[in-house]
């Protein structure tokens, strides 16, 4: 075994020696390039292809984890830079791997959304191609304007590079039950700030009688897009980009993943990265991040009200509840979770698309991780109707869905939300 882990590691060294960097810094006006950069999954057997895979996340300058391994599909998806991509093929033959190339030019998807944006050039906002972070707050602030009888503007506080942090509150009467959505904490996620508006539109526009009674009889309030920071360079610099833009003081590499930053089960279980470079570092301290400190106070100030609370994701097509800290225990109310997300499951997949969510504990359906929004909301709120929602696709397009996917994707959200609140309140949480 041992000669087995020498072998990997110095497999692995060879590959960093010859592979170079994943991407050079661009120039103030240049775009990160993904040209010819491949995504495989690779199917997991064993215990040492899995320490193996685990090796790649130390090697983030080769590779880029897209999905980690979960037990129950027992895949990978990994992004692969195209310089090293012979002595990953030597990798995975030798470790018997079996693997499917599931991208094969990681730009031309970039390309294609670059296109469809062009096309649109002009149009209204709509739900047809993805937005910039100023496109999405004009579009907020229409709205704010149209409809000031029901709305109304919070900024919960500023990010690392100064930008508010925008949410808008939809209200029909005193004393509704708040459903909280947080979205796009993860930058390159642009399906999710997609839906979150598609949904904001549906609530105030909608004739259909069961969305005007899921508008007028619970109060929503919902961020678009939280990570403004890392939203904002996504688009601007690298699509690839996912975490907060904050510098770290003991690294060169940028950013935290606020997903990991949450004071509740912070680093325990493996469940998020001390590496800087790595895209699950869960920072210096929990609420290390200016962004995720002022989401949990402003939770904390109206936490009497919340009833229900989401954080919108790509992707995989999860449904995931608490908790994400470990695998082995689950909460009190772990049935009725379960009982709620195979409701909300079960009608997305009775609409035409036939869309299949899988349902449980972030630890058990996907991976363990710690420190999350959602969890920190349950453990230290008392929130007991929790999850993350992990939207389109399983991997064809992985975070790149093309914008023709929009629309589809927002209609399993309505068909989903509608069963959850349902069995939610018929389970007497709201």
């Amino acid at each position: 075994m041992l000669k087995i882990q020498i072998l990997v590691v110095l497999l692995l060294l060879s590959t960093v020696v010859h592979g170079g960097i994943i991407k050079k810094p661009p120039a103030a006006t240049e775009k990160v390039r993904y040209d010819n950069f491949k995504v495989f999954n690779l199917k997991i057997s064993n215990k040492i292809q899995l320490a193996v895979v685990e090796m790649f996340k130390s090697l983030e300058k080769s590779y880029d984890i897209w999905k980690e391994y979960d037990s129950s599909s027992k895949e990978v998806h990994v992004m692969v830079n195209p310089t090293i991509l012979k002595y990953f093929e030597k990798l995975i033959k030798l470790f018997g791997f079996e693997s499917e190339l599931m991208i094969s030019n990681v730009q031309d998807l970039i390309d294609a959304e670059v296109a469809t944006t062009r096309a649109d050039d002009g149009a209204t906002f709509g739900w047809t191609r993805y937005y910039e972070l100023h496109e999405i707050e004009t579009w907020l602030d229409g709205i704010l304007a149209a409809y000031p009888d029901v709305t109304q503007e919070f900024i919960i506080g500023s990010s690392y590079e100064n930008r508010p942090i925008r949410g808008i509150k939809i209200s029909h009467k005193p004393g509704n039950p708040v459903i909280f959505i947080e979205s796009n904490i993860h930058a390159r996620e642009w399906i999710t700030s997609a839906t979150a508006t598609w949904f904001i539109n549906e609530l105030l526009t909608s004739t259909v009688a069961a969305v005007r009674d899921l508008a007028e009889n619970y109060d929503w309030h919902i961020i678009p897009v939280f990570n403004v920071d890392g939203f904002a360079y996504s688009h601007s610099t690298d699509r690839m980009w996912r975490k907060t833009r904050q510098p770290v003081t003991t690294s060169a590499c940028i950013g935290t993943d606020a997903n990991r930053n949450f004071d509740s089960h912070w680093m325990e279980n493996n469940g998020a990265s001390d590496n800087p470079c790595s895209e699950t570092y869960a920072g210096t301290a929990p609420f290390s991040e200016p962004e995720a400190k002022a989401l949990a106070d402003h939770l904390t100030n109206i936490k009497d009200e919340i009833k229900i609370y989401l954080s919108f994701h790509s992707y995989g097509q999860y449904l995931l509840s608490p908790y994400g800290h470990v695998a082995s225990d689950f909460p009190p109310n772990y049935d009725d979770l379960l009982e709620i997300g195979n409701a909300f499951s079960s009608a997305i997949n009775n609409l035409q698309y036939q869309t299949s969510y899988a349902v449980g504990s972030t630890a058990t359906v996907l991976y363990v991780a710690s420190g999350s929004s959602v969890d920190w909301v349950y453990n230290m709120l008392d929130v007991k109707i929790g999850y993350t929602i992990e939207y389109r696709d399983r991997g064809r397009f992985g975070f790149v869905l093309p914008p023709v996917q929009i629309i589809p994707n927002c209609e399993e959200l309505m068909a989903g939300m509608l069963a959850l609140v349902g069995k939610s309140k018929e389970l007497g949480y709201v």
